[in-house]
């Protein structure tokens, strides 16, 4: 979304008290929000009207959303499980291994067990079953005394396709341990000791390691870790992962020292951030590397692929994503629709729709398409653009018998808006409505924020005001859309309005909000007033990557560095790990003052991290040292930049 202007930011910073008292770190988020409202919903329901409390809440929730409410509720047996049901019958939707876990845990504490069999029985036909499915069965067997059933759990590991090992082993000898009275006083002694988190808070320990990364390299990050005598539990070791999943190497580092702790192993979620950190800075052997490490510990599963394959497509490697696909079967994942799907979506969205729908033509006899299928052939063809297409793939697919849904009507809003034709999106909206498909709010924020562009801000607020006689709830999307509209024609006062009406109604702003605002006000030119706006943001709320990122750039611009710096220096303390674009934004700014001193650390911290610059960035240096006779230091940074870019097509 192209950003917009304001005017008089001056009463700009009245409207930020407003978002600041939402814009903290956590509760912003769409998905803490949406979990929040489920929670209350389920805080309120019995098991038995809660598919029809949350149904008439008109919520959809993602596989981050459900995790979340599962983890709240795992206490709270049939309800979580109603939850869990009601969730997955949602269209196009499917759950986590981390849902799974969550679950089978809450029905084991109730012991609903055939209910828990059910859900590995699911889990097997969808591939996500893995060693720590086991695990957590064993555990909750034992700690109830069942010793027979968890030895059984174990025993049928491998009729699962789940082949036990040594850390399976391991996990039923220590369930064991469990079962017997007179080795308590032991094990609360082995606990004390070996145990991966003893009695610290994840996010002490987090928070901890997190500081040392921040002032390490990853050649001296092991030692720097043996010297804190820290021990991290996998929950630690997933959240530091996920703070510092654009730092490389650095990342890998850590992710190796963890294991090498005695009865440690990662979990898959911990596996899958490292596979995606390493995929941003082109490691691709490392990554193939841990996925074989996956496969002998059976921890492989759909998503694995799903995120491998995402990852090739976003650098344009499309033959190596539909490599990946092609070998699921021989890592031991064989490909399902949702493979499938993933595999056109990822080239959809990565600009190679024409392969997509080779691809599709080709192997469509092998998998039923269902709408989610056709909605990705139909987004990918609208963004091409290529209506046309768009419009014959919709064809085909009613043709086919195959209904479109919400979201395949939202595809196509989304794609006619795009095209321009807002008006015969219109007549699709009227359509889904007649068809007993009720539109959403992310379909009337489609409809406003291109009104906005359009400059239609009557039009605009028509769409809102319908979307509200109609019952459908404004989430902080739409009315995002609705202050973008108002900010490009110079409408302050209705902004006001707007986040009045968001602060009544409890939906929270979140950093998106703000970062509209910034960019509004430095588009205008009113940088000094961007600034306030920032200052009080960072007292009170936390913006995020993308906000200094426009700070730092603002300050780029205005040709003061010192200030650039120190909100580099600012953002590094509150442990934001700058990505490729912060860096770039930075050396850019260098090498216009033509500091090729700077720029040059600058660049060996980024290598460091295990982040590959741009090539315009890299050419931008390249030309400055050059110029000042400096080959010595390019070819040293060229040495440097080639071990990092080694990129094999695979293992």
């Amino acid at each position: 979304m192209k950003m917009v202007k304001v005017y008089n930011s001056r009463e700009m910073l009245g409207c930020i008290t407003l978002v600041r008292r939402y814009c903290s770190s956590e509760p912003t988020r769409d998905v803490s929000v949406t979990s929040k409202k489920v929670c209350k919903i389920m805080m309120s329901s019995s098991p038995v009207v809660l598919d029809t409390a949350l149904d008439q809440s008109g919520l959809r929730v993602s596989p981050e959303v459900a995790e979340d409410v599962l983890k709240r509720f795992e206490n709270a047996g049939m309800l979580a499980y109603r939850f869990f049901e009601w969730a997955e019958k949602q269209r196009n939707y499917m759950h986590t291994v981390r849902a799974y876990h969550t679950m089978i845990g809450s029905l084991a504490k109730i012991r609903q067990y055939q209910i828990m069999w059910n859900l590995v029985n699911a889990m097997k036909n969808k591939s996500m079953l893995n060693v720590e499915t086991f695990c957590i069965i064993m555990r909750k067997y034992a700690r109830v005394q069942k010793v027979d059933e968890a030895v059984y759990a174990f025993n049928v590991m491998e009729k699962y396709g789940v082949p036990p090992n040594l850390a399976a082993f391991n996990a039923l000898l220590s369930t064991l341990f469990y079962t017997s009275r007179e080795m308590l006083g032991w094990i609360t002694l082995v606990r004390r000791y070996c145990s991966s988190e003893p009695t610290r808070d994840v996010s002490v320990t987090s928070k901890k390691v997190c500081k040392i990364m921040m002032s390490s390299s990853p050649v001296v990050l092991d030692t720097a870790l043996d010297q804190s005598g820290l021990r991290v539990s996998p929950e630690v070791a997933e959240d530091v992962l996920k703070r510092f999943e654009n730092a490389g190497m650095l990342a890998y580092r850590f992710f190796e020292w963890t294991e090498k702790q005695r009865n440690y192993m990662h979990t898959v979620r911990a596996y899958h951030t490292m596979i995606g950190s390493l995929a941003k800075i082109r490691q691709y052997q490392i990554m193939w590397n841990l996925a074989n490490a996956m496969k002998n510990k059976s921890m492989l599963n759909v998503e694995t692929f799903c995120i491998i394959m995402r990852k090739y497509a976003r650098v344009q490697k499309v033959d190596e994503a539909v490599y990946a696909f092609n070998v699921m079967e021989k890592y031991g994942v064989p490909p399902n629709l949702a493979a499938f799907n993933a595999l056109l979506s990822t080239l959809c969205k990565t600009k190679n729709v024409r392969k997509a729908q080779e691809i599709f033509d080709k192997m469509k006899d092998h998998f039923v398409p269902d709408s989610k299928t056709y909605s990705i052939l139909i987004e990918g063809w609208g963004r091409a653009p290529n209506l046309p297409k768009a419009r014959e793939i919709y064809r085909e697919m009613v043709d086919m018998g195959c209904d479109p849904d919400i979201v395949t009507y939202g595809i196509m809003v989304d794609v006619l808006c795009k095209a321009g034709r807002v008006d015969e999106a219109i007549g699709i909206v009227r359509e889904m409505d007649s068809n007993g498909c009720r539109p959403t709010s992310f379909i009337y924020s489609v409809l406003v924020h291109t009104y906005g562009i359009e400059n239609r801000i009557e039009d605009a607020v028509d769409a809102f005001l319908e979307m509200e006689r109609n019952g459908i709830k404004a989430d902080v999307v739409v009315y995002n859309a609705l202050i973008s509209a108002f900010c490009k024609v110079n409408k302050l006062k209705n902004v006001y309005r707007v986040l009045n009406e968001m602060d009544s109604k409890g939906v929270a702003p979140n950093a998106r909000t703000c970062n509209i605002i910034l960019n509004s006000l430095i588009g205008r030119g009113e940088t000094d007033e961007a600034f306030k706006v920032f200052r009080r943001m960072i007292k009170e709320c936390e913006p995020d990557a993308d906000t200094y990122t426009i700070m730092i750039k603002m300050f780029c611009e205005r040709d003061e560095l010192d200030m650039a710096f120190k909100v580099w220096k600012y953002m590094k303390l509150k442990q934001f790990i700058p990505s490729m674009h912060t860096f770039s934004v930075l050396i850019n700014g260098l090498c216009e003052k033509g500091n090729a001193a700077k720029a040059c650390i600058l660049l060996e911290e980024m290598l460091e991290k295990g982040i590959q610059p741009s090539g315009p960035t890299f050419g931008r240096l390249k030309q400055l040292l050059i110029k000042e006779g400096r080959e010595d230091v390019l070819k040293f940074l060229q040495e440097k930049m080639n071990l990092l870019i080694k990129e094999p097509l695979c293992d």
